[in-house]
Order: C-alpha cells, then structure tokens, then sequence
C-alpha cells in the first residue's frame, strides 16, 4: 500500500527531472559566452559544447552510485528487516545446505568441509550469473553507443527548438523494434510494423514544421557554423533556418540508431548477467565518462588547438573556460547532473512499481510539457503541423506497446511481446 501510494509522487518527480534535463540543456545553448556586448545579434558566440554536455551527463549517471551507497548503508544499520550478514540470510535445506539469498544472485553453500578448489557459482533464480570482474567491462559498449548517441543529439539541439528535439527522439521506437527483430530475433506483429510507420510520419511531420516555419529561437551562432555546408548542399538556398531545422532533425534522428544499439546491447547483456538497472546505469556513467574524457584530451591536441577548431566543439580549453567563468553555465551544468541521476531513479522506480509500458507511456508525456513550457518561456512559436506530428508520435507510441486497440480487429493478438528490456535505462 506504501508503495501504491507513492506512484503519483515518482511519476510527478519522473515527469519534473526529465522535462528539466532538456531544458536545462537548451538554457545552456542559449546563454552568450564572447561578444555579447555586440548589437548585431550574428555576432554574438553562444555555449556551443555538446561533447562536455554528454560529460555531464555521464557525471549524473555516476551519481547513481550514491542511491546504491545509501540503499546499502540504509539495509546495514538501519533496516530491522532480519539478520544482517552483509546482506544475506541463510536458510537451511533438508540436504545440510545453507541457501543464501543476495537480491540480485543465490548461491548455495554446503555446510559440511568441501574442497576448496572447487569453485561455487552463484546464479540469479532465472538461470542468469552476477555480472561482476572484469565481466563488468561489457558494460562499456552500450556506454559507448550513449557517447555517439547523446553527442549528436546535443549537437541536433542547437540546431532546433527543445520541442522538436524531444518530438524527433521518438524514433528511437523504430530503431529498437527493427533491431530488437534482427539480433535479438523477436517478432513484430502487423499493427506493431503499422505504428512504426505511424511514428516514423509523426517524425517526418515534425521536421517539415520546423523547415516550414522559421523559429529563431534555436542557436544563431550554430546557423553560422553550417552555413558552408549550406551552400555545398543548396548553394543559393532562401531558407537556411530550414536547412537549419532538417539538419538539426537528422542528426537526432539519426542519433537514435546508436541509442536503439545501446538499448539492445543492455537487453542482451541483461538477459545473460544480473546486474541491478542501477547498477548498469552507475557503471555505464563511469566507462562513458572516462571514454569522454580520453575523446576530449586526444580531439583538443588534434583539432580543438589548432587555428580552424579554436572555439569549436574540442576546444577543451575555451570549454573549461566557459563552464568556470560563467556562473549560469555552472550553476546549470550541476543542475542537469541532479536531473539526470534523478530522471534514472524516478524512472526505475516507476518501473519497479508499476511496469515498463507505463513508463515509456509517461516518458511521452514529457514531450508535451516541454513543448508547453517552451512556448510558455518564448523559445519557440506555435505550430499546428507540429500538433499533427505530435499526435501521432503519440499514437503509434500507445499503439506499440498495446495501451490502445489496433485499427483492425484482425490485428488484435492476445500478449504483445515487449522490446525493450525489462527494465529500459533511459540516460537523457
């Protein structure tokens, strides 16, 4: 009942941290850095670091660990629940056996002398073994996937307003479900294939407005920057907020082709290895941010030094020097850490309480308040095509994970099958 009663409250903190976190990462694109003073407004250089901004995001991730440390510390000294013995309780067994349960592994130990090079293997009740050793490195593919994947969006986030960002995310459905049915053999039924389609319109619908209407509220200085592409592409283009927006579109789209990687990765993992969700989320955070950190050191001695990448995406150096020296990017770089560590707690909790299909329902709400709340702060302009797209990311979202009937009676099966894992680790 305790737990019941808690659901509206992780909902309401899941909604909050997630709709921040990408907020808070517009907020920072916005924010002038060199020639603020200047009053044409093309000259003016905002904060344009998405490969530190994926930093952070790993940093909150790490800060996962501190739910673990507390959980663990709470279950020593405080809980009453029964024996403490480093978390486990033996339980006796007809044969002399002591069976010891571990939450996420059971091992059974003998009671009577054994040879001790015979090595005991714990295994998790539904067959899987504890992923720990060196095993734990297999974590740092799916971590690098979310590098690729949350790099390129935060860069496709200078380019477009946070409402099409978060609408263009949704094609990440598309990518999981075909990848889901080519490594990891699933099936797909009819009206699911039709909904993946539904949410692939609502996407194509969702770029056509940002290219139809002209928004200025995306980053001036990133126009600037892909303005030579621009012409190699459309030499005499009238429009470049649009090839802005398309830009923009693609890049986060295409993002969620590295994001579907890291999800499927992370079933397979987690189908053959138990490993807590928050755990997973706490070690992929520390792989991802030392990986960061190497890419940033190794791109800043290539390209960030040099004349052509000096205030670019590598230049560590201007980058650490913003991030310092302005105290909004400061204050808001430890913000989106504190959003990102929650959104991943809220979320698993939400998962843990009520199931996966809720969540991924509720995460789709986050869209519509980010949506409201971008209008609300004037960052972009109302658009009606953008009401059409929305609706049917929407759609096909429900339809996916079966929340609604498909449209032919035909198409209606008895158990859907879901995709994504268990429980899906959501990182932006």
């Amino acid at each position: 009942m305790e737990s019941r009663a808690l659901i509206p409250f992780l909902v309401a903190m899941m909604l909050v941290t997630g709709v921040c976190n990408t907020l808070l990462t517009k907020y920072q694109d916005n924010i002038c850095v060199r020639n603020c003073d200047s009053p044409d407004p093309k000259k003016r250089s905002l904060f344009e670091q998405p490969v530190i901004q994926t930093a952070q995001m790993f940093i909150g991730e790490m800060g996962c660990w501190l739910f673990v440390g507390g959980y663990s510390l709470y279950k020593r000294y405080i809980s009453k629940a029964g024996p403490a013995h480093n978390g486990y309780t033996a339980v006796a067994t007809e044969n002399g056996a002591a069976e010891e349960h571990d939450g996420d592994a059971t091992s059974i130990h003998s009671t009577t002398p054994i040879n001790p090079a015979v090595k005991v293997m714990s295994v998790n009740d539904d067959g899987r073994i504890p992923l720990v050793g060196w095993k734990v490195l297999l974590l740092g593919l799916p971590a690098v996937c979310d590098i690729c994947g949350t790099t390129l969006m935060n860069v496709g986030l200078l380019f477009v307003v946070p409402s099409i960002y978060q609408m263009t995310r949704g094609a990440l459905v598309l990518f999981v479900g075909l990848f889901s049915v080519m490594f990891l053999k699933r099936r797909l039924h009819l009206f699911q294939w039709f909904a993946l389609v539904t949410v692939v319109l609502g996407v194509a619908i969702v770029g056509l407005a940002g290219a139809l209407y002209k928004d200025h509220k995306a980053a001036p200085s990133a126009m600037l920057m892909i303005r030579e592409a621009v012409t190699i592409v459309a030499r005499e283009a009238r429009t470049p907020e649009a090839v802005k927006a398309i830009i923009g579109v693609f890049l986060i789209a295409g993002a969620q082709i590295f994001t579907a990687s890291q999800f499927v990765l992370e079933e397979y993992i987690l189908h053959k290895y138990a490993l807590e969700p928050l755990k997973v989320v706490g070690w992929e955070g520390l792989f991802g941010f030392l990986v960061t950190v190497l890419g940033m050191v190794v791109l800043h001695l290539a390209v960030g030094r040099t004349a052509a990448g000096r205030y670019g995406y590598f230049d560590l150096v201007e980058g650490w020097r913003e991030v310092t020296h302005y105290r909004p990017i400061a204050v808001s770089s430890v913000l989106i850490m504190i959003s990102i560590g929650g959104f991943n707690f809220f979320g698993l909790s939400v998962t843990r309480t009520v199931s996966a299909t809720s969540r991924s329902t509720i995460d789709t709400c986050r869209t519509l308040f980010i949506w409201i709340v971008s209008l609300f702060l004037g960052w972009e302009t109302f658009k009606w095509l953008q009401v059409l797209g929305f609706a049917l990311l929407v759609y096909g979202t429900f339809l996916f994970n079966g929340l609604i009937q498909p449209p032919l009676r035909s198409c209606v099966v008895g158990e859907v099958e879901e995709l994504l894992p268990e429980e899906p680790i959501e990182h932006v």
